[in-house]
């Protein structure tokens, strides 16, 4: 199986300050931690070259007004809320963000990778119609998704498993039919959006489908929300692409979140998703990085786990390194089994009327 990665060395100047959250470290530990493993020399890698999206695929998702906004404060530097300001330059990074998430998208459809994952940043998942937020600037996934819709694809798969909600994202395909957006997501945590009665309007009820997870939720958590609700989902709508949000901060060593996933956990979740696309959709699979803000002990490990599960590689032996795991002890709640099931319930209630599965 042949696995695209998306990268730039652009992507490592977008910084909107030395000690936010979102800095380019977040990439910067990842790539030094793939070539320590060998990962480009593998040939099941295939390195692919972003480009800058165009203002008219920008515009399938976001307003004019927001776009000239972004353009002309890009210029100066500028700000839009207390956790995302304008960086200048960040409009034509945010653009060749956007691009590497439609180039991963074109390579899997060319046929020239099976798989493409897309380590672009800034992030997107927060990113609505009229304004950037929660460190997003343009909805990378969104514009992807857009993309395929024009290509002739009528039912695509958002699988969002960033510990934020992503409520951008949602708020872009509320009305459609043709996006499933599924999002597991810790509740309580910022945006405050994701509870399971937000299932859409219009053409697009029933096709949003949110799972609040508990704060302390690890790797057999997870697993349940897929056995028992992802992979039903899934099977009963039989995608032609499944696209990921691949948000790194449900992590145990993420400094913003209360999650406790291992990179083990991750890998596994992707190999799930990997199989989901193979027996519906082709493989076509694309990933796209989101959050994740622990720099040395989560992402090197994460990012390597995904691309691993993603290029059909053993995932037996991904792990962090020992010092961190003293962490996981006091961030996993077995506790959280017990809420996570309630919530599965509440999910599979409100979604009866809409999935036969339930």
């Amino acid at each position: 199986m042949i696995t695209g990665i998306v990268f730039h060395e652009e992507y490592l100047k977008h910084e909107q300050s030395p000690t936010h959250p979102e800095r380019r470290e977040r990439l910067a530990y990842t790539m030094d931690q793939l070539r320590e493993e060998g990962i480009f020399d593998s040939e099941n890698i295939r390195i692919l070259e972003p480009f800058k999206a165009s203002i008219e695929d920008v515009l399938e998702v976001h307003t004019r007004e927001y776009v000239d906004f972004l353009m002309e404060e890009s210029k100066r530097g500028g700000i839009i809320d207390w956790d995302t300001n304008i960086p200048v330059g960040v409009f034509d990074r945010a653009l060749l963000a956007a691009g590497g998430a439609i180039r991963a998208a074109q390579a899997v459809l060319n046929g020239e990778v099976d798989n493409a994952f897309a380590m672009i940043r800034p992030p997107g998942h927060h990113a609505k119609p009229h304004i950037g937020a929660g460190f997003c600037y343009l909805n990378n996934m969104a514009i992807m998704v857009k993309w395929l819709l024009k290509n002739g694809f009528d039912r695509v798969i958002i699988l969002d498993w960033d510990a934020h909600h992503g409520d951008g994202t949602q708020e872009i395909f509320y009305e459609d039919d043709r996006v499933l957006f599924i999002s597991t997501h810790q509740m309580p945590l910022y945006p405050g959006t994701g509870y399971p009665e937000e299932c859409g309007i219009g053409r697009g009820e029933g096709y949003t489908v949110n799972i609040p997870l508990p704060p302390g939720t690890g790797d057999e958590g997870y697993m349940i929300v897929v056995e028992e609700v992802i992979q039903p989902v899934v099977d009963e709508f039989q995608p032609e692409f499944i696209a990921v949000s691949a948000g790194q901060d449900n992590h145990f060593t993420d400094p913003i979140t209360s999650l406790a996933l291992t990179a083990r956990g991750y890998a596994e979740m992707m190999r799930r998703a990997v199989e989901m696309a193979e027996r519906h959709c082709k493989g076509r699979l694309v990933a796209v990085l989101e959050g994740g803000y622990s720099v040395e002990g989560a992402l090197p490990y994460t990012n390597l786990g995904i691309i691993a599960a993603m290029a059909g590689m053993d995932i037996s032996c991904i792990r962090e390194p020992e010092n961190y795991l003293a962490e996981l002890a006091w961030r996993k709640r077995e506790s959280s089994l017990v809420k996570l099931r309630t919530n599965i319930e509440d999910v599979k209630k409100i979604h009866s009327k809409y999935w036969k599965c339930f």
